[in-house]
């Protein structure tokens, strides 16, 4: 069975940084692209940054320059570095992977940039 476990949100100034972390089961995620999405109260999701297998990446353009994700392939775990948090970033955060028979998505992880 699929499952992922997120952590790292929370509540943060802006100016902030928060570390969110995704870790997958099983090592066959290391052969697929992973990513994360958000969605802000009455928004539709859209897709944050997405890491390849390979290591390349790409990003959503309100966030390039702020964000870095990265992946560990021995934790099966992407990572997704937020830093200068504006209170627009608000949202809810959701890890996905890109397997051949579906995308599989995390249970998400609310992150709030408010003083």
């Amino acid at each position: 069975q699929v499952q992922f476990v997120e952590s790292g949100g929370g509540l943060v100034q802006p100016g902030g940084s928060l570390r969110l972390s995704c870790a997958a089961s099983g090592s066959i995620f290391r052969f697929y692209a992973m990513g994360w999405y958000r969605q802000a109260p009455g928004k539709q999701r859209e897709l944050v940054a997405v890491i390849t297998s390979g290591g390349s990446t790409n990003y959503a353009d309100s966030v390039k320059g702020r964000f870095t994700i990265s992946r560990d392939n021995a934790k099966n775990t992407v990572y997704l570095q937020m830093n200068s948090l504006k209170p627009e970033d608000t949202a809810v955060y959701y890890c996905y992977a890109d397997l051949p028979e579906r995308r599989y998505w995390g249970q998400g992880t609310q992150v709030t940039v408010s003083s």
